[in-house]
Formats: C-alpha cells, structure tokens, sequence
C-alpha cells in the first residue's frame, strides 16, 4: 500500500546534490528572495510526475503533511498528485479537490507550484461555473494567489473564452514583481494564438501602460515589424 513515508524515501533515493544547487540558485531561495527558505533534493519534474501517478492514492492528509514541508519536491509532487486525482474524480470528489487546493494556496508558493497545478484545477472546474474566486484571487496581497488567479484562465482561452484573462490582466496591469509581469504576458500572448485581433485590441489601449516583460512575452509570436511598432511606441 503506498503511503506517504514511501513517498518521501522514493523522492529522497532521487536526491541529486549538484542538481540541488542549481535548482536552488534557479528558484531564488536565498536570503529575501522570492524562494526564500525552500529546500531541493534536486529531482527532475519527469520522476516526479511517475511518482505522482504511482501514489495517486494518497489521502488529503498525506498530501497536507507533503505541503507543509520546506522540501520544494515534496511539494511539487503533492500537486502534481492533486492534478492525477483531480483528473480522475467525479463531481463531488473534485469539489473537494478545489477546496482543498483553495484552502492551502499559502503553501503553493512558487512559480513552478502554480504552474503545474492551478489551470488544471482550478480552470478545468471553473470553466462552467462562477470566475469570481479568480478575481479574487487577483486582488490578493499573496503573489502566488495573484499568479494562481492569471495562470488558471489558461484552460478558458483553449476554450474560447477571454474576458476573465483580460479583466485579471488589468487587475494585475501595474503589478511590481517580473513572476507576475511574466505570467500576464504568458497569457496574454495565448490568447493571441487563439484571437490574434483581440489581443491587439487590449494591446493598442494598454500597451503604453505595461511593463516591457509583460509586453515582450504578450507580443512574441508577432511578426518582426508588428513587435518592433509595439516596443517602439513612447511609454
């Protein structure tokens, strides 16, 4: 029977000291940076997704206990165990999924742990319901809930869908961090892969108002001329 302790030997066999280092130095953990205090075993995402399918079983406290713990593996893994079961639950069960997603967003707290997780969750089980916890979650002082609120749009612009990316992204317009500035261009740019005109609309209103990242990621599948115009424009 899998278990967490299991789970823990399993991701600690992989450890990879070398590897540790890099991922550490990656992921800013050191003194006042975003990572700050998060710890690495150095394990590749590809081992730890074959481990997520193969401890698919454990419970909401096992995967609280991996949450709770400064290992960024640990961590990762309980998500990306959270998005097997997820996947694979009725309605009810994912209600449970989301709550408990929603109840534990404090401790999903890099750029990789929301990354791999929220659209999954979050955006697959909002996309016939209400939006307004994502707007919610945009007008948070946590960064992670801010970027969990613009990455979970995600899976409503493979399905057509673009207000809530474009209302969150003027929610998140003038935000001060780059993980944010990133994540909003990210999105913004896919919704130009799906409606290129309604991305050059928001762009011709805002663009003057974005920070350059933002704007650089938002415009990277435009043609040469089309992105030099944008980047030329007076701030």
């Amino acid at each position: 029977m899998a278990t967490v302790n299991a789970l823990k030997n399993s991701l600690n066999n992989l450890t990879s000291p070398i590897k540790a280092v890099e991922l550490s130095r990656f992921f800013k953990t050191g003194k006042g940076e975003y990572g700050e205090g998060d710890r690495f075993l150095g394990i590749t995402v590809p081992e730890q997704r074959k481990l997520a399918k193969q401890f698919i079983g454990l419970d909401f406290g096992d995967l609280e206990q991996l949450l709770q713990t400064e290992i960024h593996e640990y961590r990762l893994t309980a998500l990306l165990i959270l998005t097997e079961q997820f996947a694979k639950a009725d309605p009810n069960q994912q209600q449970k999924i989301v709550e408990f997603y929603l109840d534990h967003t404090a401790l999903i707290n890099n750029w990789d742990l929301v990354d791999v997780s929220c659209y999954k969750i979050l955006g697959v089980y909002l996309l016939d319901r209400d939006h307004q916890i994502l707007h919610q979650l945009a007008q948070s002082s946590n960064l992670w809930e801010q970027r969990i609120a613009i990455v979970s749009t995600l899976k409503f612009i493979k399905h057509g869908h673009y207000a809530d990316t474009l209302q969150i992204a003027l929610t998140l317009l003038n935000h001060s961090h780059d993980l944010i500035h990133k994540a909003v261009g990210w999105m913004l740019r896919e919704v130009g892969k799906q409606d290129r005109q309604i991305l050059k609309e928001f762009l011709d209103i805002y663009h003057q108002q974005m920070p350059r990242t933002m704007l650089r990621y938002a415009i990277e599948h435009f043609a040469e001329p089309t992105r030099k115009a944008y980047l030329k424009r007076p701030k």
